[in-house]
Order: structure tokens, then C-alpha cells, then sequence
């Protein structure tokens, strides 16, 4: 499966004012693997950024004048997220932004061109309920390492959000797993058998460890644990 991670630095918070983006970036994953692709603009915007937007990315207007503008690399930036997943953080802003830019080119909205838009910032809020959700806490709560991140950067901001991104949703993914319980257990005594194995069984106090880690995954996972299911299916396959 594929998916872009996509991010946008801005003049100013509103594009119904006549703010325009300054910086876009997006990152590819397949599988949850990154691949290495990225796309990476820094866009003349004809305008001045706001101060408040300035101070958040340093995009100067005399570093972005001879930068090309949104009209110029929207070709490529619509074949990359062909096919694609977006997975944005805060999606309604920086969809906005992007429908705005296409708008002024007659263009379709953005979800014309990809196969859906993720919001990780309502993701985060339904895992994450009443806490800080913002790319900074979230780095914070998943141990992402941000020290780079004095500035909001587009493209170093998308990588950030991959790895959050993937953290946050590490509950959901299929093991894709094809044999059953006792398949399994066919399969390992037909390759292990003649070999000298020390079996060492779980205590009682380390299987209610093991229950508890599951049930704190749980939680955080917004009750979609992999291994949790597997736990249930055999015991119910065992009784």
C-alpha cells in the first residue's frame, strides 16, 4: 500500500485572506516502509508572510523569490500523489490551502487526485483524548527523536509525522499471518523436530505481566492490539 506524507509551510493561517504556501514536502512509505522518494519545494508565494508565519519557518521573501511557483511544480507534485494515501497532520488546513492553489489553476480539489486523506491529528485525538496532540508532543509521547526541529520545515516536519504516523498505528497492522493456531503448531513440529529444545514456561506472575502489556497496548491503541486477539483466538481455540 501506498502513502504520502504530506506537509505545507504557509504565509499566513487563512487562504480565503490571499495567504499562499511557501513550502511542500511529501514523503513515500509502501508497505510502512520508506522508500527514499520524497517531493520537495520551497514556492514563491507574491506575497509577504505574516510575522506570526515568518517566525514559525524563517521562509524569508527574499530567500523564496526565485523560487518557482505552485503553478510550476503542480504537475509533479499531483502525478507523486497518484494512487496514494495522504496522511496529513491538521488535514483541513493544509487541504485548504492546497484546494485553494489548485482552484486558481481550474483544477480539481485535492481528493480528486489521490485514494484518501488521513487526518493524524483527529487519529491522535481519539488515541489520545484530553492530551497535547500537536507534532511536538506526539514526537515526545512515541520517543521520536525532534532535536532538529528548532524551525517548522516541511520536509523535515513530513518525515517527523511518517514515524509518528507509524507509531500510533502500529496496533493495526496485519501480521498476515495465513495458517491457523494448529497449522502453526503442525508446521513447527515437522521443521523442529529431532532438535534438542528446553521448553520454559511462563509463570504465573510473568503471564500476568504479559496480560497487563497487552491491555495497556489497548488502550493505547484504541482497542485494536494484534497480539491481544491473537491471546483471545487461542484460548478459544485451546478450549
Amino acid at each position: 500500500m501506498r502513502q504520502i506524507i504530506l506537509d505545507t509551510e504557509t504565509t499566513g493561517l487563512d487562504h480565503k485572506q490571499g495567504h499562499r504556501i511557501v513550502e511542500i514536502a511529501a514523503v513515500e512509505l509502501n508497505n510502512r516502509q520508506f522508500t527514499g522518494n520524497h517531493f520537495h519545494y520551497y514556492l514563491n508565494p507574491g506575497r509577504d508572510s505574516d510575522e506570526g508565519a515568518l517566525q514559525v519557518h524563517g521562509l524569508t521573501t527574499e530567500f523564496l523569490q526565485d523560487k518557482p511557483k505552485f503553478h510550476e511544480i503542480s504537475k509533479e507534485f499531483l502525478s507523486f500523489i497518484s494512487d496514494a494515501e495522504l496522511i496529513i497532520h491538521n488535514a483541513p488546513f493544509d487541504v485548504g490551502f492546497l484546494n485553494h492553489e489548485l482552484n486558481l489553476m481550474n483544477l480539481q480539489i485535492l481528493g480528486s487526485y489521490c485514494l484518501s486523506i488521513t487526518d493524524t491529528l483527529k487519529l491522535a485525538k481519539e488515541l489520545h483524548p484530553g492530551k497535547r496532540n500537536n507534532l511536538d508532543a506526539l514526537c515526545e509521547r512515541y520517543a521520536i527523536d525532534n532535536s532538529k526541529r528548532t524551525l517548522h520545515g516541511a520536509l523535515l516536519d513530513a518525515e517527523l509525522l511518517a514515524e509518528v504516523y507509524l507509531a500510533m498505528t502500529r496496533g493495526q497492522e496485519s501480521l498476515h499471518i495465513e495458517l491457523g493456531h494448529s497449522e502453526l503448531t503442525q508446521y513447527a513440529v515437522d521443521h523442529l523436530d529431532g532438535c534438542d529444545l528446553k521448553i520454559i514456561v511462563a509463570t504465573a506472575d510473568e503471564h500476568a505481566q504479559h496480560l497487563a502489556i497487552l491491555e495497556s497496548i489497548a488502550r493505547e491503541s484504541n482497542d485494536k492490539c494484534v497480539w491481544k486477539k491473537l491471546e483471545a483466538d487461542h484460548r478459544t481455540e485451546s478450549s
